[in-house]
């Protein structure tokens, strides 16, 4: 927990505006999270669509030019569209850094035969279509956490809670962490209560809630939460770098995920799409220097996570036996 008193961060232009008569009214403290994560901070950083080796190889040259720290790197195609040298030597080389390594799970609706997820509905949209879909993410699950992947990024329901049962019985090992992708994220508090109780240890939510959306989901749990902070354009494409202080401020604790509008769609990612890949992965890494810089002018830049951390504390589930 942390003092939801303490004075907050400068909003951006807010000297100026003040001097100008149009300053904005005082903060409320009763809308910052009193949340922050286990070891002291409340940010960390994610890099996403980080879709093999090469691509790692590229966001780490880029991180130390740039000196972006980096707490966990997230991949998006899955880990079916991965070989085993491949996912072995991204876990060695994030390993070597520090860095948590997140493979997504197994077979996607979008990607098999059903037809509703292609008409306006979107029927069953990213979740897992059937027991064989369940299956494959389990498949996955399993050979990656073997391979020595510790975090394991989902898209259903059924999938995260199969998955927490796992890891409760051992199957897979209990520092394994479940990430809710946010393609299913909630937009209620009621809803990310649930997936925090089915086993989610960090949970990412749409790019578009709202501020207040942000402090009501707080009110009633403190798993932390992912949020694009530029959002790829089949997310809504939302760039709300401005905006970052005060999303720490009400979402912590927090990952930046740092993405990239106007890009291209890599998912599912090969080598036909390989200089797009790097070119994209690059800039993700520039776009995080550029909200890093804006959190330093605001001086909210003090409250970052250690880097090496990856747990997410202590959260609320149901209960696992019969």
């Amino acid at each position: 927990m942390t003092d939801a008193s303490a004075p907050a961060a400068r909003r951006p232009g807010e000297p100026v505006l003040a001097a100008l008569g149009l300053g904005a009214p005082a903060l409320d403290p009763a809308d910052a999270s009193a949340h922050t994560f286990p070891g002291g901070g409340r940010w960390r950083t994610e890099v996403p669509s980080c879709e093999g080796p090469e691509a790692l190889a590229v966001v780490l040259k880029e991180a130390s030019r740039l000196d972006v720290p980096i707490h966990r790197i997230s991949q998006g195609s899955g880990v079916w569209m991965l070989s085993d040298a491949e996912i072995t030597e991204m876990v060695e080389a994030t390993a070597e850094r520090d860095i948590e390594l997140c493979l997504f799970t197994g077979p996607r609706g979008t990607w098999d035969i059903g037809g509703s997820t292609r008409t306006d509905s979107r029927g069953g949209g990213l979740r897992a279509r059937g027991h064989d879909a369940v299956a494959g993410c389990v498949e996955d699950a399993v050979r990656a956490t073997e391979l020595g992947v510790k975090c394991l990024l989902v898209a259903d329901e059924g999938v995260l809670w199969t998955l927490h049962r796992a890891r409760e019985a051992g199957i897979i090992p209990a520092d394994t962490t479940l990430k809710v992708s946010a393609l299913i994220g909630p937009v209620n508090p009621a809803a990310y209560a649930v997936y925090e109780r089915l086993g989610a240890d960090s949970v990412n939510v749409p790019s578009d809630l709202t501020l207040d959306h942000l402090t009501e989901i707080r009110r009633v749990s403190g798993a932390p939460m992912d949020m694009y902070i530029e959002a790829p354009d089949d997310l809504g494409g939302y760039v709300r770098m401005y905006e970052v202080a005060e999303l720490i401020r009400r979402g912590a604790p927090l990952y930046l995920k740092f993405g990239l509008s106007k890009a291209p769609s890599i998912y599912p990612w090969g080598t036909h799409l390989r200089d797009v890949t790097l070119d994209t992965a690059r800039e993700r890494v520039r776009r995080g220097r550029l909200a890093l810089d804006l959190l330093a002018r605001h001086g909210a830049d003090g409250e970052m996570a250690p880097l090496g951390s990856r747990l997410p504390g202590t959260l609320n589930r149901f209960p696992t036996g019969d």
